[in-house]
């Protein structure tokens, strides 16, 4: 299983702190730290993925259970709650040009709390695809306290592809446009790249005004 790049000044640190042990406390001091390091690669797993093919479909931009999903003017929130075991790698929902990238300093409260969208530290991307503007937004929870965005505005991304990780607990919003239902309920569990979200071909039927831009609703 690949690991990500991310994961490397951790294991670092843990390969330096398990010769100190080894060397002071035995065999028996390196063991505390060889799970650590089995954990760290866990958590920091890049799996390939293999989007769907078929042309229109929104695919999941993280592993999780979907948390919220909420309706508003702006377009619908689909919110999903990553846990310590679930795979942090955030992905392309669709295929566009990211058109803005920003970052938001704020609080660090649990992941799951509805408040945790607008008050947390979180960094929110817009990819504009053919059928209108997409939010990724990656929000830090108690644990997270680093966001990692791997792409800027300009950059041009596939469906499924890579877009950064949140270390340690975390939750993904996606922002669909307006006129566009989601094809999950609260509850179900989600697979970044691969489950498929919502499907464009609404959002064509729906007409010019679901072409409006994403924003992120309060």
């Amino acid at each position: 299983m690949p690991v990500a790049v991310q994961a490397v000044p951790f294991l670092v640190a843990l390969m330096i702190a398990g010769l100190v042990l080894g060397f002071t406390l035995g065999s028996w001091g390196v063991v505390p730290i060889v799970l650590l390091a089995l954990f760290v690669m866990f958590f920091f797993r890049d799996p390939e993925r293999l989007p769907p093919e078929e042309e229109g479909l929104v695919v999941s931009p993280a592993d999780g259970r979907v948390t919220e999903i909420r309706r508003a003017p702006e377009g619908t929130r689909v919110s999903v709650f990553l846990s310590l075991l679930d795979c942090h790698i955030n992905r392309a929902p669709v295929s566009g040009v990211v058109r803005e990238a920003r970052h938001t300093p704020g609080r660090f409260h649990p992941a799951w709390q509805v408040r945790a969208s607008s008050e947390n530290e979180r960094n929110h991307l817009i990819i504009r695809a053919e059928a209108g503007d997409y939010g990724v937004t990656q929000v830090a929870g108690v644990l997270a306290r680093r966001i990692v965005c791997t792409v800027r505005p300009g950059d041009v991304v596939r469906r499924g592809e890579r877009i950064g990780l949140i270390r340690f607990g975390s939750r993904t919003d996606l922002l669909l446009p307006p006129g566009l239902e989601p094809l999950v309920t609260t509850g179900d569990r989600v697979r970044g790249g691969v489950t498929v979200m919502a499907r464009e071909a609404a959002v064509e039927a729906a007409g010019p005004a679901s072409r409006a831009g994403a924003r992120v609703p309060a």
